[in-house]
């Protein structure tokens, strides 16, 4: 039932599949019966009749729009086409683009109903799967040759640029290419003449007769002919070559019985008939012609030739505009190929996981890694014990473009079920500061240190437990000799309340005996010093960074770690905690570009309009408001854009604002979120540049808005502190309690920043870099410098607190002088309040924030 149509209209094998739901369709309406007064159901429902008018005729050639997917406005709003039948998902045809084997879904297409190109063609056997190859050789506008004697052609219903046109009893001319391709079809009993302007033959041949080719351009196709040797001329001096015997170096497809018209297409390619019995059809594909690949055939210019008699005149359809373009030139480019690599969602639960191979191996592989480090052992459930149960969950571990890079599986357990005192003690475990990072890579930057990253493979899984801790046995992975048993864990696993601190007392006891030190301003800091060599280690949970002052050094450190643990070595530092980092001669730019994005398409606002600034220069956030329909999505987005402080001091002050409400936001608070995502859309490439530096002093900037919050009267501090040129650490937040003054609050604002630097400075001590220097700190207000420096004006500051007082301290030892600048040049106005467009730019790449293009802070 459904192979007589495919045959009849020789509808070629790979389009079978989508053909036999449109082949198979029957009525689905019962006929008319008495009981409803002989009317089908359709019309006894709705009072009507159905209609057909969508109906169309199988494998009829077709016009579907594909303007919505044309790479420009000047791009062809159709393509040729053949009726495969109607989609089961959409309202619209299916339409196979016979070039390319593509299947288009359409809703407006021009049918052409008594045309049908297989049919018209050749043969099922014959029909090639793919014809992307000749798109730069055969034109898609063709001439057909004379029908045979004794043969009326239908007329066509076609547009007379899609036509097959031909003279009865006389030879055929050869279709014109808008690039100046010719293709010559010729007849049995006479010469096939080619002529273009475009000054291209094409090499298609006929056997039994002598076939000679004549171009505008210059250049004569190399047309071979079974019946005697090809001649041609040309006014470019320019002969072409001929084979007696037929046509080589290409393939020929033989059709069958003779068509209709003389002469038929094939997906845009124009048949040429033989001499074989029964009126055969040959297609000769020349010799240069690959798949994937173009041949480039320059034009040469000449003189016009005229037509030979008896040829029919071809209308000139070449674009004549006086723009040069490659294809005018004669240049193709390959066409490429592009296959989408397809990526498994992230299952949810175990059974969605079992349904993809990735999965199931990475669960695998978790299992194993997990068996092979001793992770427990299967002992009989004890009574009264609290036996841990688990859950798989599933990530995509990404590149720093966003790329796949493998899939993850872990077994972790359902730590809030543990009991306090009982199966955990203590939990705490230390991470890097984000100001220890960049002051680490600020000093490896200047010496020009090689700076690596390293993975711990499965860290949770080394740490030793102190607590006897039950769990159940994996999901998937129960065993059968003993289905009953649990696991006594030996190590820690992930969802433990004690597996943080357990991993990091494990590797924290091993780099010390390599000789580290821990840091006591920054516990995840290791140091290591043995004699002139020095090397950094920070550790954040797995994620280790490791630089030293020589190769040797950093290479024997790897070995040690690597023998200790299973452990990769990532190379140079490039992407860490969703950091991607772009490095250059002189220096780095650290970016969440990936981050950003994920955060933009989280909120639905891929596409938003730019901004130029974050904040209003004159409003203040309040209290007030109607409340946020959703309440988490707020919450979500603002912890994310905390986050993204890390590498984006410019949008500090905007998000410190927005998190003041957090336990209550309102719809202005929601807009002021989308503002700051509006101004991240137009400023995604930009990040910390960090770069060579010749200074290794410290500098900080201090600024406070007095009284700035509307609701508690509460003022804004805030800090930017630079180790040389390049900024390492930076605040925004609000004062505990209300200054009576705006001296008052520069002082708290003095007293930040100094705090800061102190630890800073120490930091440095530890990492054997002293500094000799004072401190310098920088203040607008006049009265908060002379206060860092002597007790003056008693009867207004009397009622500050003791803590605040510690700078002067600082500055009767020497190690912090505070000084005035004036507020044009107070960057820390940035942490503060919001400034206009033009001062927000230049405190903007005052604090290094750049593209990775430009160029990096500082130089030595």
């Amino acid at each position: 039932m459904f192979s007589a149509p495919l045959i009849i209209l020789f509808v070629p094998f790979f389009s079978k599949p989508t053909s036999l739901p449109h082949i198979g369709l029957r009525p689905s309406t019962p006929p008319p019966t008495s009981t409803l007064q002989f009317s089908t159901p359709y019309h006894a429902l709705f009072g009507r009749s159905p209609t057909y008018d969508h109906l169309r005729v199988f494998g009829c050639r077709c016009y579907p729009n594909i303007s919505s997917t044309s790479p420009h406005k000047l791009a062809p709003r159709s393509v040729l086409c053949v009726f495969l039948g109607y989609s089961s998902n959409h309202k619209g045809y299916r339409c196979l683009d016979i070039a390319t084997n593509r299947v288009i879904i359409s809703r407006h297409v021009v049918f052409d109903e008594s045309s049908f190109p297989f049919a018209e063609a050749t043969s099922p056997s014959a029909l090639p799967t793919n014809l992307d190859f000749l798109d730069d050789h055969f034109s898609q506008v063709s001439t057909a040759p004379a029908a045979p004697p004794g043969q009326r052609r239908p007329p066509s219903k076609l547009p007379p640029a899609l036509e097959l046109a031909g003279t009865p009893g006389g030879p055929a001319a050869s279709p014109l290419s808008p690039h100046g391709l010719a293709s010559p079809l010729t007849s049995p009993g006479g010469p096939a003449i080619s002529s273009s302007p475009g000054g291209l033959a094409s090499p298609l041949a006929s056997p039994g007769a002598s076939v000679a080719s004549s171009s505008a351009g210059g250049l004569a196709s190399p047309l071979a002919s079974a019946g005697g040797p090809a001649a041609s001329s040309s006014p470019g001096g320019l002969a072409s070559s001929s084979s007696p015997g037929g046509s080589r170096g290409g393939p020929t497809i033989t059709a069958g019985p003779s068509l209709p018209g003389g002469a038929g297409r094939l997906g845009g390619l124009p048949l040429a008939p033989g001499n074989s019995p029964g009126g055969s059809w040959h297609w000769t594909v020349p010799s240069d012609v690959h798949r994937g690949r173009s041949a480039c055939l320059p034009r040469v210019p000449s003189a016009p030739t005229p037509l030979p008699a008896g040829a029919i005149p071809v209308p000139n359809v070449i674009n004549t505009h006086g723009m040069r373009t490659r294809a005018k030139d004669g240049f193709r480019q390959p066409r490429l190929n592009l296959q989408a690599v397809a990526v498994s969602p992230v299952p949810t639960s175990y059974r969605g996981g079992l349904d993809d191979p990735h999965w199931r191996r990475a669960m695998e592989d978790e299992f194993q890694a997990l068996v092979a480090n001793n992770t427990w052992t299967l002992v009989p459930r004890p009574p009264q014990a609290n036996v841990v149960t688990g859950k798989w969950i599933f990530k995509h571990k990404l590149h720093s473009d966003g790329s796949l890079d493998r899939y993850k599986a872990c077994w972790v357990l359902r730590g809030f079920t543990q009991r306090p005192g009982v199966d955990y003690d203590e939990t705490f475990s230390p991470v890097v500061k984000p100001a220890t990072i960049r002051t680490v890579l600020s000093l490896a930057i200047s010496y020009d240190w090689h700076v690596h990253q390293l993975d711990v493979n499965n860290a949770f899984l080394h740490g030793t437990l102190t607590e006897t801790v039950y769990c159940s046995q994996p999901t998937g992975f129960i065993d059968s000799s003993c289905p009953d048993h649990v696991c006594r864990l030996n190590k820690s696993l992930y969802g433990l309340k004690q597996a943080p601190r357990a991993w990091y007392s494990c590797f924290a006891a091993h780099l010390r005996s390599l000789g580290f030190v821990e840091a006591k301003t920054d516990t995840s800091l290791f140091v290591y010093r043995h004699g002139d060599e020095l090397a950094f280690l920070l550790l954040y949970v797995d994620d280790v960074i490791l630089t030293a002052s020589t190769s040797s050094l950093l290479h024997r450190l790897i070995i040690s770690l690597q023998a200790a643990f299973p452990m990769k070595d990532l190379g140079p530092l490039q992407h860490f905690l969703g950091i991607g980092v772009t490095r250059s001669p002189t220096g780095m730019v650290l970016s969440q570009r990936q981050y950003l994005l994920d955060i933009l398409d989280r909120a639905g606002m891929s596409g938003c309009k730019p901004c130029t600034t974050l904040v209003d220069t004159q409003a203040k956030l309040s209290a007030s408001g109607t409340p946020v329909a959703d309440v988490t999505a707020y919450r979500s987005l603002v912890g994310a854009l905390q986050y993204l402080t890390f590498t984006r001091p410019d949008i500090t002050y905007a998000v410190q604002q927005v998190c003041l409400h957090m336990h209550d936001p309102r719809e202005p608070h929601m807009s002021a979120v989308k503002r700051i995502l509006r101004y991240l859309r137009g400023t995604a490439d930009l990040g910390l540049s960090i770069g060579c530096s010749t200074t290794s002093s410290l500098t900080v900037y201090t600024d406070a808005d007095s009284a700035g919050c509307p609701d508690t009267w509460k003022s804004t501090s805030g800090y930017a502190v630079f180790l040389g040129d390049n900024l390492i650490s930076w605040s925004s937040k609000r004062q505990p309690t209300v200054s009576r003054s705006s001296a008052e609050a520069e002082y708290r604002a003095v007293a930040n920043g100094v705090a800061e630097a102190s630890w800073l400075r120490q930091l440095l001590q530890e990492l054997h870099q002293p500094l000799r220097s004072t401190t310098l700190v920088y203040c607008d207000n006049v009265s908060a410098v002379y206060l860092s420096t002597n007790p003056v004006q008693h009867q207004r500051t009397k009622h500050i607190e003791i803590d605040p007082h510690f700078v002067r301290e600082r500055v009767a030892a020497g190690a912090v002088r505070v000084l005035h600048v004036p507020t044009t040049s107070q960057f820390a106005d940035l942490f503060t309040k919001g400034l206009p467009t033009a001062i927000f730019q230049e405190f903007h790449s005052s604090m290094n924030v750049r593209s990775p293009d430009a160029p990096a802070a500082g130089g030595c």
